[in-house]
């Protein structure tokens, strides 16, 4: 027989934003609807199961991680920070550390603990579960919303919508609250994977995998322009180029695009004027010798002349202007065709979501429907990997439920 059971909130979605904004509601009266067997699935491989939670660092430098819509998260970012989260796990008995690139994971690393913390949190509150509950029907009746799973329905004053995006849909992320969202006037920007593997055409550096360059320029090209420019790490596998500054930068490709990546991590003018510049000083100076002003890893470099039929021990005085032409686009431009990127199976994130101009960046609530809010992936935005979009989920999470509480006077 189906349930017919009233609360003041419900919760669709116990991945981190649900679980965050549910340990945030007012005592008693909130339900979280999921529909796995348990909660906290995609948490749980967070980090490769180590839980990278947030990043180090001023909370403000954070908005430019979220590509071109982090500045709709300024509010929540300033009402719960980074290093407000780290405060919220170590005051319940779980401290953090940070790794040598500023991502903060819990001291034991282990995804499991940070879980813990939020259930508990959640069960101290008071929160129901009803896991196994797939919501299939959103309406809004009155002043309060109807919400239906294959065998109960239930009612409630305020929805919060924290179904994730598309990413390991096995975690149930499978786009179902964009499906919700649209059933309640909503509009949806097409979700695409996002921090995603990056496959290139013709790819031939197999011998390079393993090979890393730190913190060097990549531009973007679309039909002959240029359309972005992206800083970070990357490195070389068996199958094309991966790290975070490629996998950070995926959310602005499509197939056919061309990357060019600065090795010598400068551009191509910097770089060329040093190359005249010694040429006129001493034109002695060997390729080799030249190039290791420039962090390029010895094999990488190998590789490059080879390409271009250069001889380490060749004189920079007697390199050709043609050859040095090609010798600094290659060092400095190195282009790659992406042939295509990887699907959500193995994206990290997700790009699109509830449209950022129907919620209010102040509290997370729909401007379309009352009552109705939003937290985490759903939403159009996804960071940069880092801990960046578990510091949003939590941070829009924990700004959802105390809009909720202030409205239901529990601030």
């Amino acid at each position: 027989m189906a349930k017919h059971k009233s609360y003041c909130t419900i919760v669709v979605g116990g991945g981190p934003a649900g679980l965050f904004a549910a340990a945030n509601l007012p005592v008693g009266s909130t339900l979280i609807l999921e529909k796995k067997e348990s909660l906290g699935k995609k948490l749980l491989i967070a980090g490769t199961g180590r839980c990278n939670i947030t990043h180090e660092g001023d909370v403000g430098d954070f908005i430019a991680k979220y590509g071109g819509n982090g500045r709709f998260l300024k509010k929540a970012l300033y009402e719960f920070s980074n290093s407000d989260v780290v405060s919220f796990f170590s005051q319940r008995g779980l401290p953090t550390i940070t790794d040598k690139n500023g991502k903060v994971f819990p001291s034991t690393e282990k995804s499991r603990d940070v879980l813990n913390v939020l259930l508990n949190e959640c069960a101290a509150r008071k929160v129901d579960v009803a896991s196994n509950s797939t919501v299939v029907g959103v309406a809004k009746n009155g002043d309060r919303f109807v919400v239906t799973t294959p065998t109960d329905t239930y009612t409630c004053e305020y929805l919060v919508v924290s179904t994730g995006g598309c990413s390991y849909p096995t975690t149930g992320s499978t786009g179902d609250g964009y499906r919700l969202a649209q059933q309640l006037g909503h509009t949806v920007v097409e979700p695409k994977p996002a921090l995603t593997p990056v496959f290139v055409a013709s790819y031939a550096m197999e011998e390079l995998a393993g090979v890393s360059l730190d913190n060097v320029p990549i531009y973007l090209y679309r039909d002959g322009k240029k359309v972005g420019e992206h800083r970070g790490d990357i490195g070389f596998t068996h199958k094309g180029i991966s790290g975070p500054g490629i996998i950070d930068f995926s959310r602005s490709m499509v197939a056919g695009d061309l990357l060019k990546v600065g090795y010598a991590g400068v551009s191509a003018d910097a770089f060329r004027a040093s190359f005249l510049d010694v040429v006129s000083k001493r034109g002695s100076t060997t390729v080799q010798t030249f190039l290791r002003d420039y962090s390029i890893p010895k094999s990488l470099v190998k590789y490059v002349l080879d390409e271009l039929k250069i001889e380490p021990s060749c004189c920079l005085s007697n390199i050709a202007a043609k050859e040095r032409s090609l010798l600094v686009n290659l060092f400095c431009e190195y282009p790659f065709v992406v042939d295509h990127l990887g699907g959500f199976k193995v994206a990290m994130a997700t790009a699109g979501g509830i449209s950022l101009k129907e919620v209010s960046p102040k509290s997370m609530e729909s401007k379309v429907c009352k009552g109705l809010f939003f937290a985490g992936e759903v939403l159009d935005i996804d960071g940069d990997t880092g801990g960046y979009n578990i510091q949003a989920a939590f941070s829009t999470g924990y700004l959802a439920a105390k809009a909720i509480s202030a409205a239901v006077g529990q601030v």
